[in-house]
């Protein structure tokens, strides 16, 4: 089957301005990754808007990428660089926190590339930096997005033990189609079971995310999100995958943003997650989603107030950007 041509309807804006460089600067100087960057998010210029360089907050969001800008493993849907790791900067929590107070952000979004080669696979080094921001800045909302750690409970344990506000984990896509999707060392059955350990030894919001256009059916996707739901996981994104580069996976189908609503009112409607951000240029780390959390945990909204706060966010950005 050949690859999906790109609708019309479908673009992106490079990011730019003020705000965007003086982060990306702030970034530099600590030798600090950010997903945002790492894998082209077509929503970085959206989301970084934080007021760089004011050490106020300005409602901003960036995912920091830890543990490097290398993988231990190799999934055919990502742009990160795999092999050629490198030893852990012991420094790299303090810097994170530290970047987070010059660019003045109120919610932060921690993930990481695999460290499969690392004795605890970096999960400690994960977990520090986790404290170290909620010991400098209390009043920050700290959203994790770990690996799966291959999982070892003990390793979930200490993210859980580190008490994030949100821990992630990515499904990723349908059961069937794991592989060729995900690395041979990922698998459906191990992120279900890192979900439903998070959601049964913690009170901290769990939240996954599914990527549409791999050539999936649609009850495989319904079949996915029941799963997901059975297994306690409050939050699910859904989003168009989009081709990094000729050497990765082709895409299969683009599906109209009507069909995204469709899914996102299953999601809430029928399978009563408390949330679901769903559209074609939606990422696990997108702001309305962010915003969600933001006004169930600070503000203290009800789901139903902070669904609404967030989609006036989705519509106001579709504005602005024309997706």
């Amino acid at each position: 089957m050949s690859s999906a041509r790109k609708p019309d309807w479908l673009k992106m804006r490079p990011p730019s301005g003020r705000e965007f460089a003086g982060i990306r600067e702030t970034l530099r100087e600590r030798n600090l990754h950010t997903v945002c960057e790492e894998a082209n998010c077509p929503n970085l210029g959206e989301c970084w808007s934080g007021g760089a360089g004011t050490g106020e907050s300005a409602g901003g969001t960036a995912t920091f990428m830890l543990m490097g800008d290398r993988c231990s493993r190799a999934c055919n849907f990502c742009d990160v660089e795999t092999g050629g790791m490198e030893p852990l900067d012991p420094d790299e929590p303090a810097n994170v926190a530290e970047a987070i107070a010059e660019i003045g952000l109120d919610y932060v979004v921690l993930t990481s590339v695999d460290r499969d080669d690392l004795p605890d696979q970096g999960a400690g080094h994960f977990a520090e930096t986790i404290r170290q921001i909620k010991d400098r800045h209390p009043g920050i909302l700290v959203e994790v997005l770990i690996p799966d750690f291959q999982g070892e409970q003990r390793l979930v344990r200490k993210i859980i033990d580190a008490d994030p506000d949100v821990i992630a984990h990515n499904v990723e896509t349908v059961e069937r189609l794991q592989f060729p999707v995900r690395d041979r060392r990922a698998g459906y059955e191990q992120s279900l079971g890192v979900l439903e350990q998070v959601d049964r030894e913690s009170d901290i919001y769990t939240k996954t995310s599914i990527m549409l256009g791999h050539g999936e059916y649609d009850h495989e996707v319904y079949q996915t999100m029941a799963d997901l739901r059975e297994r306690g996981v409050d939050i699910v994104t859904l989003g168009q995958y989009l081709r990094p580069s000729t050497d990765h996976l082709e895409v299969r189908r683009y599906d109209h943003p009507d069909k995204y609503e469709t899914w996102r009112r299953v999601a809430e409607d029928e399978l009563e997650f408390l949330y679901c951000a769903s559209g074609p240029m939606v990422r696990s780390s997108y702001k309305a989603g962010e915003l969600f959390v933001d006004a169930v945990l600070r503000e203290g909204k009800s789901v139903e107030e902070a669904r609404a706060d967030a989609r006036d966010s989705s519509v106001q950005q579709t504005e602005r950007t024309g997706f």
